[in-house]
């Protein structure tokens, strides 16, 4: 078969694609730098798969290692693109650090893929580029709206970048892949989101503080124009994203495409408010939840939720696992995880 390239493959979702890679029977090369994850991924990957990835630790800010790579694995077939520094906040924060950190390793990537035969490329981006929607659901065909933060901005240069050399470079064939909110594990609890330091993401807080991680968490927010007052937003299982990865690759492998360079959001098309986030997983982990309604945060939006109806149609593809499933395994691996 095939083999693939998948840069950050060792972190959440990357991980969980890199298991749907290899049940289908792909050759896969991870690069990771181990900056938010940690080599033992690895070895969950390898026990529910049966079989251990190729693994190279490497900084893609590093053009010269990311040349020597390429030139080790000439026959690399497409890349699924994970690599990226992903909190909010720290962009605010630390904005020139994300700029190289997910703009200069793209460009760095597709340097190299110009100069194979034929490559196929699948870039991590989300539904940040779309801000606050003027409709909902959200289509692909929304306007991008001027970025929150400097990690929007980073996905939307980077979608931008890729169009730019898609038009230019006939070789490499691309698709962008709109994530809403990915959430779950996997079912074995072998691998699943394990953030390093204090979770950016809601599911993550709210396993943490019902295993007692985390004292309360906070609800930012009950005073938004939804029918429980806090925010709502599209929660995907990241066993269906993952999947929805293979989808795609598969696409531009078979030459199925439609054009060099296509969008697809990816989402379950539901859009779910926080508070009902928790009580999905209080009902499915019979834990109370302490948590607090606190104000709001700046840079939320109030609402956002897929239109899926291009990647099922297109791709074929629909989510296939519910948001309780999603807590379930969540709540699963943190007790796996707390154990370990």
């Amino acid at each position: 078969m095939d083999k693939i390239l998948v840069t950050g493959g060792l972190g959440f979702i990357g991980s969980h694609t890199v298991v749907e890679l290899q049940n289908e029977g792909y050759e896969v090369v991870i690069i990771d730098d181990l900056s938010n994850s940690t080599e033992n991924v690895l070895d969950g990957i390898t026990a529910i798969t049966g079989k251990q990835p190729l693994f190279e630790k490497l900084d893609l800010k590093d053009r010269a290692r990311v040349a020597s790579f390429f030139e080790k694995h000439n026959d690399i077939k497409g890349v699924i693109h994970f690599a990226a520094s992903k909190a909010v906040g720290e962009s605010v924060q630390e904005p020139l650090l994300y700029y190289e950190n997910n703009i200069s390793t793209l460009v760095y990537i597709l340097k190299e893929l110009k100069k194979l035969p034929s490559a196929a490329f699948i870039f991590s981006s989300s539904c940040t580029v779309y801000g606050q929607a003027d409709e909902l659901p959200i289509t692909e065909n929304a306007p991008v709206k001027q970025a929150e933060s400097p990690y929007g901005n980073t996905k939307q240069i980077g979608e931008e970048i890729i169009s730019d050399t898609c038009k230019v470079t006939p070789n490499i064939k691309a698709i962008a892949l709109r994530y809403f909110n990915p959430v779950g594990s996997h079912k074995s609890a072998k691998i699943g989101e394990l953030p390093i330091g204090v979770p950016q993401n809601l599911v993550p807080f709210i396993t943490q503080t019902a295993i007692g991680i985390r004292q309360e968490l906070s609800v930012f927010g009950d005073d938004y124009p939804t029918p429980d007052g806090t925010c709502i937003r599209d929660y995907i299982h990241v066993v269906d994203l993952a999947k929805a990865h293979v989808v795609a690759l598969n696409r531009l492998l078979q030459n199925k495409n439609k054009a060099n360079y296509e969008t697809f959001n990816l989402g379950t098309g539901k859009g779910s408010s926080v508070l009902e986030v928790v009580q999905a997983f209080e009902k499915v982990s019979g834990e109370k939840l302490n948590y607090k309604i606190v104000g709001r945060r700046e840079g939320d939006i109030i609402s956002a939720y897929a239109d899926t109806t291009k990647a099922n149609d297109e791709l074929g593809w629909k989510t296939e696992l519910t948001l309780d499933d999603a807590m379930r395994s969540a709540w699963k691996w943190e007790q796996v995880v707390r154990k370990g």
